[in-house]
């Protein structure tokens, strides 16, 4: 679900919100027409989130009616007892997976909205579509480090797509102070948008506090997956 959700979403928004996107550059409510043909990347985003909390939660489901009391993670590490390197490894095929996805996601959507929109929008640059899945990996790898903290798959996706699809707590917290622009879902909007708030960070900036976030909660989330019982 989480790989079909991230790969169809966006297009789809991009097609669905063309009219209002249009009307909104052509009245003036863009300073930056070019954050039009990303923007849609954001919903797409929940794919990635799907497949960073699932990667650890279900080590922690059943493995069946007839052994109600065993996880899927009692034999994982019967397979591989060594939890770093199990950590790590996920980490590694989550990044891999969520990559192919995001690039072919940015590339469907940054060319549908160029087809629907025309010369309205400006060509993408490649390095803010390089951006842009990078940040969908480095969420992911949040997702991901969270449901690893946590241990509860459905309590940190639900906050986690509230936060992105509803309402953002972090955003509302710019308002409060703007040191809130660099809680790690808002700044690193910052790597491949030029319009983020009120507080502008320079995209290789933001790109160095989001990837400091996800290295110190994944390596939160290693040190106390490392210390559980199974």
């Amino acid at each position: 679900m989480g790989l079909l959700l991230g790969l169809i979403a966006a297009p789809i928004l991009a097609l669905l919100s063309a009219g209002g996107t249009r009307r909104a550059i052509e009245e003036g409510f863009h300073s930056d027409p070019s954050d039009a043909a990303f923007q849609p990347l954001g919903i797409g985003l929940l794919g990635a989130l799907i497949l960073g909390v699932v990667v650890v939660s279900s080590e922690f489901t059943s493995t069946g009616e007839d052994a109600p009391g065993a996880r899927q993670l009692q034999a994982t590490l019967a397979a591989m007892p060594r939890r770093g390197r199990l950590v790590a490894a996920k980490a590694a095929a989550l990044s891999l997976v969520v990559a192919v996805q995001g690039a072919v996601t940015a590339v469907a959507t940054l060319a549908l909205s160029r087809m629907v929109l025309g010369d309205l929008v400006p060509s993408p640059s490649p390095g803010r579509a390089a951006a842009a899945v990078l940040y969908w990996v480095l969420m992911g790898l949040l997702a991901y480090a969270l449901t690893l903290i946590f241990r509860n798959g459905i309590v940190t996706l639900t906050v986690l797509i509230v936060n992105i699809s509803v309402v953002s707590v972090s955003y509302l917290l710019t308002k409060v102070t703007p040191l809130a622009a660099y809680l790690p879902d808002i700044v690193g909007a910052h790597m491949f948008l030029n319009e983020v708030g009120d507080v502008r960070i320079a995209p290789v900036t933001a790109g160095l506090v989001m990837i400091a976030w996800v290295g110190a909660l994944l390596a939160l989330g290693a040190w106390l997956f490392g210390r559980r019982a199974a």
